[in-house]
């Protein structure tokens, strides 16, 4: 049987005391760790740079191209894995939550446009330019991370910082372009719903339990996702219910109950509405 592993910052830092923090070339990445191009999961951040080489890369069950340029922002528990040529390169970072929000304080890594909330898109395409502004920034925390010098972490935290607000730039002109209040009310309900998938369905209780009209909610889905708020929940629903089909240990019954449908008939039904299979064909497909 497959498993599809989480992964720790632990498991890629071997040989160092350091748990929060992971810095490489993504060739020199791919040779120490091999692993990575099989499906997983991480409980961290990750940041992918690509400069070099071609592939692509499956977020979610979502696949991306990888070309020069190509960057990736992933949130933990996405699953991913890449299929990459042989001359690929770029840089490849992890770091945890606790680390970033610990030593800004007033500011956390979910005021980033594209970690606002699963739905956000994980890709950004630099232009040559933007990618030749943006390398020496990664080369300096990889560089500053094999030093011992004086405020070692502050500085990679801060480039860190400033490699978040390039990007979130970026983002913010490409593929959300409009900035407005929703932003806060959509994370909010990002936040509930991932606490709440399993057991609520209904978008009328999301919408009440953030104090506003499920017309507004709409309305914030739409404006900000371009999706309603059933979508919404549907998608974060079929996107768990995927992640413990690959998982063969688990009967398909047993994954209906754990999302919180006591009627196997009726998860059937709603998983092959929005996928167009049954979930044994899907299971089937991913083996």
């Amino acid at each position: 049987m497959k498993k599809y592993p989480i992964y720790s910052i632990q498991r890629f830092n071997c040989n160092s005391v350091q748990s929060d923090f992971y810095v490489n070339t993504f060739q020199n990445h791919l040779v120490t760790h091999p692993f990575v191009e099989e499906p997983h999961r991480h409980n961290f951040y990750l940041l992918a740079f690509f400069t070099k080489g071609s592939g692509t890369h499956e977020i979610d069950f979502d696949t991306f191209d990888v070309r020069p340029g190509s960057v990736f922002m992933l949130q933990p528990g996405q699953m991913h894995h890449w299929s990459l040529s042989e001359d690929i390169d770029g840089y490849v970072v992890f770091y945890s939550p606790e680390m970033y929000n610990l030593y800004f304080g007033e500011k956390d890594l979910d005021i980033f446009p594209f970690y606002f909330s699963n739905a956000t898109k994980p890709e950004i395409v630099l232009s040559k330019q933007e990618v030749e502004g943006l390398s020496p920034y990664f080369e300096m925390i990889l560089k500053e991370s094999e030093s011992n010098e004086l405020f070692k972490k502050d500085k990679i935290i801060n480039l860190l910082d400033v490699i978040h607000i390039d990007l979130a730039r970026k983002y913010q002109e490409t593929v959300a372009p409009e900035i407005h209040s929703y932003n806060s009310k959509l994370k909010q309900f990002s936040q509930l719903l991932e606490k709440n998938f399993s057991t609520e369905k209904s978008a009328a209780f999301y919408a009440e339990a953030l104090h506003i009209t499920l017309k507004h909610l709409n309305r914030i889905c739409n404006e900000t996702v371009n999706k309603t708020t059933t979508e919404l929940v549907s998608d974060r629903i079929i996107l768990e219910a995927k992640r413990m089909l690959i998982d063969k240990k688990l009967l398909i019954n047993e994954v209906a109950t754990k999302l919180g449908y006591d009627d196997y008939s009726y998860f059937v039904r709603f998983f092959k509405k929005n996928t167009r299979m049954t979930p044994k064909e899907f299971r089937l497909s991913r083996s």
